[in-house]
């Protein structure tokens, strides 16, 4: 009796602790909101994932049309085999490969070269007019980064497949080789030009922080110049200078515009194209095994990348005695440094738009005479001669429908993402020692480690039957929301973790004694002194929607086109006019976007 009176107080003492932990936890509102978080982020991060792999080792129903006996569902690793070591291997997945791998080296040598020469000439030397050049200088990464490629076409297209010269034909009467208009030199060049901010930012910010007196005192001891550099301000800035080298390398991995418009009119591809033919082509098994690897391989230069930044936080160059700058006088040579940036910025920046606004002015493509000036392609009503009978961009509804649906998906995804952010970010910032707070953490991060494309291709399966409560969102605006938030989760949880870790506990748990509710509390003081946090990512969201478009070219329907997909239309139709304006269009509302909520942003902070 005993020994049942003792194991039933035991079993008592356990049900009762059980009960007391789960009343804590529903009383730990961090724990509550990340335990949703964790559910909500797994089935839409995670889940499609799962799936991605499942649908890769399963037969599937368009097997049958070269696998007659197969069996939709059962297990099997015919589509590995035949991706990995297949008679179409080589063309699927080993050159394609092999093309991302060069594009994206070059890309990210370049890219470093070109950002590393400008961040040491505005930080370390007396370049005249700074400001305007660092301002300048990170424009190209808040537009497409195909609006350069498409610049390019313009100048160097040749007609050895067909259409119209371009302007250096049009100036010179030479055509210029299919390895200059096309393939994977420009393509090179072309993401060079766009992706040099993420090395300039990155370097810039590094080089602001060597402070002069480590190179006087290491001056005091005789070292010379090669020396300093060497011992002193290489070590500094390495850290940023690899991790600008991979994420640049990330990226290009991924890309899907440049190497579209530049690339498959030789049938040049890479592994975002490919994916995006074997989707085309209803061979999505395929599709998601090159989806795979490209994840892959963002995975290991993201892992690489966060080695480094660990790397950065073990050197100490600020301290409490002040920080000087110490500037290199370019002397005689200033005017001819500055005549050459001024060169440079104008040429990967001002031109390319300035070239896509002219052709929108050309009746005819090729023809660069003023007699061939028209405002058709603006304001024209329809004609069967030009633009395939469509009227001009600002007469165009389905046209102005995409911009208010470019618009539309930017504001509703950097909404949703902004409130979304929060939440993530107190999560993180109140648990970040325990295990709810890191694993909502890396849960968040994960879309970042997925190219676009292929996050657009599990979207598109995943969602395209009801899944479980979620209904069929097939060629549905949801469907574009949805997959731009999850992808953009990663940008405004970090923003706002970085303000909530700034907001100290004490200001809640004041509110808390005074009998305030946790949403009352969350209202009333996370909210207002985390909203710069909020309204960075809601800009940096913003921004990245508008200009997307390998994330959402799988998904979109004809009701649901955006401006950046109907560019990829009228180029495909070879409409090169329609297409440029439809392009100018779009990098209005961007800046004008831009504009706007950088003046709320301006105004919060003047009024906080």
């Amino acid at each position: 009796m005993r020994t049942v009176s003792q194991g039933y107080q035991i079993g008592s003492a356990t049900r009762a602790y059980a009960l007391y932990r789960v009343r804590r936890f529903l009383h730990t509102p961090y724990k509550v909101v990340g335990a949703v978080l964790i559910i909500l982020l797994a089935y839409f991060i995670i889940g499609p994932l799962l799936a991605m792999v499942e649908t890769t080792l399963t037969w599937q129903s368009e097997d049958l049309r070269y696998a007659p006996g197969a069996s939709p569902g059962a297990f099997t690793l015919f589509h590995w085999s035949r991706v990995l070591f297949g008679r179409t291997s080589v063309p699927m997945l080993w050159r394609p490969l092999m093309n991302t791998m060069a594009i994206a080296i070059g890309v990210s040598v370049l890219s470093l070269a070109i950002g590393g020469i400008l961040a040491w000439l505005v930080v370390r030397t007396d370049l005249p007019f700074k400001h305007l050049v660092s301002a300048l200088a990170v424009i190209p990464y808040s537009l497409p980064s195909w609006v350069i490629a498409l610049a390019w076409i313009v100048v160097f297209k040749n007609r050895q497949i067909g259409g119209a010269m371009g302007l250096f034909e049009y100036i010179t009467g030479v055509s210029p080789p299919n390895w200059l208009s096309y393939g994977i030199i420009p393509i090179t060049l072309c993401l060079a030009l766009h992706y040099y901010s993420f090395a300039f930012t990155l370097i810039s910010g590094a080089l602001s922080s060597v402070d002069a007196e480590l190179e006087e005192a290491a001056e005091m001891v005789k070292a010379t110049r090669a020396q300093i550099l060497r011992k002193i301000t290489f070590p500094i800035v390495l850290p940023a200078i690899l991790s600008a080298l991979i994420l640049t390398f990330s990226r290009a991995v991924g890309t899907f515009g440049t190497p579209v418009f530049l690339g498959l009119p030789v049938r040049f591809y890479v592994l975002s194209t490919m994916l995006y033919a074997n989707m085309d082509n209803r061979f999505v098994s395929n599709a998601y095994i090159l989806a795979l690897l490209m994840i892959l391989i963002s995975a290991a230069t993201v892992y690489a990348n966060n080695k480094i930044i660990r790397a950065r936080r073990s050197f100490v160059t600020l301290g409490g005695r002040g920080f000087r700058r110490r500037l290199v006088r370019l002397g005689r040579m200033r005017g001819i440094v500055a005549f050459l940036v001024a060169g440079f910025l104008a040429v990967g920046v001002v031109l390319p738009l300035g070239i896509l606004v002219w052709q929108t002015f050309m009746l005819v493509e090729g023809n660069y005479s003023p007699a061939n000036f028209t405002l058709h392609y603006w304001v024209g009503r329809p004609n069967p001669r030009y633009a395939q009978g469509e009227a001009g961009i600002l007469r165009n509804s389905m046209i102005l429908g995409g911009a208010w649906n470019s618009v539309r998906l930017a504001l509703t995804t950097a909404l949703i993402t902004g409130v979304a952010g929060v939440l993530t970010g107190y999560v993180v910032a109140k648990g970040r020692h325990t295990l709810i707070g890191k694993a909502v953490e890396q849960l968040t991060f994960l879309p970042f480690l997925m190219p676009s494309i292929a996050f657009g291709a599990i979207y598109l399966t995943m969602f395209s039957t009801p899944h479980w409560i979620i209904p069929s969102l097939y060629g549905t605006f949801s469907i574009l929301v949805l997959t731009c938030a999850i992808k953009s989760l990663p940008y405004s949880t970090r923003s706002s973790t970085s303000s909530m870790l700034q907001i100290g506990g004490e200001l809640e748990e004041a509110a808390e004694v005074a009998g305030a509710s946790w949403s009352m509390r969350f209202r009333r003081i996370l909210v207002p002194l985390s909203k710069r946090g909020f309204l960075a990512g809601f800009l940096l969201t913003f921004i990245t929607i508008m200009r997307e478009m390998s994330l959402i070219v799988l998904l979109v329907s004809p009701s649901t086109r955006t401006l950046t997909t109907m560019t990829y239309r009228y180029t495909e139709q070879g409409v090169a006019q329609m297409a440029d304006a439809v392009i100018v269009l779009l990098v209005t509302l961007i800046l004008i976007g831009n504009f706007l909520i950088n003046r709320v942003l301006r105004s919060r902070e003047e009024t906080s």
